[in-house]
């Protein structure tokens, strides 16, 4: 058998001095120097995977893109000796480095050895890649998300974290957790409430949804603040809001980073939690830069990641597609009590 040649060398041969043909396309010695990083770098970005900065990842993409670089093939399979592989495709914007994504990942981990894959990490442009993964799976997509029409258009079973009609999917019980937070709240008494969140993404509507149906069906005054997942996010938007004028006694986050945020700002503000103010986040992570142990609505991550994988096997399958709500459940913690009985500082509710 021939081995494979790649295009760029055979240009190289062909060249009457030796160097490469001004014709041929980028390799990755061209992208390892105009990015300023070694080969093995833009080889870890190219294949996914987790351990490159986001910045240098960042970089070496946009170097590729300048120089319309598509990796090739055969180094490509080089990398991937499994032959089988997950990717795991995260939405544009998404941190891959997020507590929430680190976790997921390290449950996927518990398993994806004893059934012969590599785990990808995969950016939201998936046409980039000239060779695909076996089988992927799908962080927040929405309902025409390209991803899905890519994969489904090239045979890749693909299971979407998330839910879908028609397709195979998983996702914790969103809906239901934010109604679990909220009538936590209204049974400690808080009638004037806010919710920290709100996005495009299914996961931040499913959640704002669930606080909706709750508070409204108990008579409750909403708030409603914009803010993304992050704790950053929270603290600015907490902080915004409150200085704003805007008032209430408790709060629930659609994250638990957004929620170490607000409290992060609430007690910037002079205001003490939960004496003052209850929050209540979502997700259940196990560590938060805060003083006091956050309450919280708890996914099963763990439970996610076996089930995205059996989903994954029966996609492979060829079965038919089906989906399943994972239950998730309140974590009580130190930062919900009673509402004050006079109003907080900075006037009244």
């Amino acid at each position: 058998m021939n081995p494979v040649v790649p295009k760029a060398a055979v240009s190289k041969a062909a060249s009457p001095q030796g160097g490469r043909l001004a014709s041929a396309r980028p390799t990755i010695d061209d992208i390892a120097r105009a990015a300023g990083v070694s080969k093995g770098t833009v080889s870890r970005v190219i294949n996914g995977h987790a351990a490159v900065a986001a910045q240098t990842r960042e970089r070496v993409q946009a170097v590729m893109t300048r120089l319309d670089y598509v990796p090739d093939p055969a180094a490509q399979q080089l990398s991937w000796r499994t032959g089988r592989t997950l990717g795991l495709s995260f939405a544009q914007g998404d941190p891959l480095l997020s507590p929430y994504h680190v976790l997921f990942r390290a449950a996927l981990e518990e398993h994806t050895g004893a059934l012969g894959l590599q785990l990808l990490n995969l950016r939201a442009d998936l046409t980039r890649l000239s060779r695909l993964p076996s089988a992927v799976l799908v962080m927040h997509a929405d309902e025409d998300d390209a991803r899905l029409t890519l994969l489904r258009g090239r045979g890749v079973p693909a299971v979407l974290i998330g839910h879908q009609p028609g397709a195979f999917w998983v996702a914790p019980d969103d809906q239901g957790g934010a109604g679990l937070a909220t009538r936590h709240l209204l049974a400690a008494g808080h009638r004037e409430l806010a919710y920290l969140g709100r996005g495009p993404s299914q996961v931040a509507q499913d959640r704002e949804r669930g606080f909706l149906h709750a508070a409204q069906a108990a008579g409750a005054r909403v708030t409603s603040i914009e803010s993304d997942f992050t704790v950053l996010g929270g603290y600015r938007a907490v902080r915004r809001a409150w200085e704003g004028g805007q008032r209430w006694t408790g709060l629930f986050a659609q994250s638990d980073e957004s929620a170490a945020g607000a409290v992060a700002a609430l007690q910037d503000l002079g205001l003490r939690v939960p004496a003052d103010v209850s929050v209540v986040g979502f997700d259940g992570l196990p560590e938060l830069p805060l003083p006091v142990r956050l309450t919280t609505v708890a996914q099963d991550i763990p439970r996610i990641a076996r089930t995205a994988l059996t989903l994954m096997q029966e996609a492979s399958l060829g079965q038919a597609p089906r989906g399943e709500f994972i239950p998730v459940h309140l974590v009580p913690g130190a930062t919900v009590a009673s509402p004050p009985a006079a109003p907080p500082p900075g006037g009244t509710p």
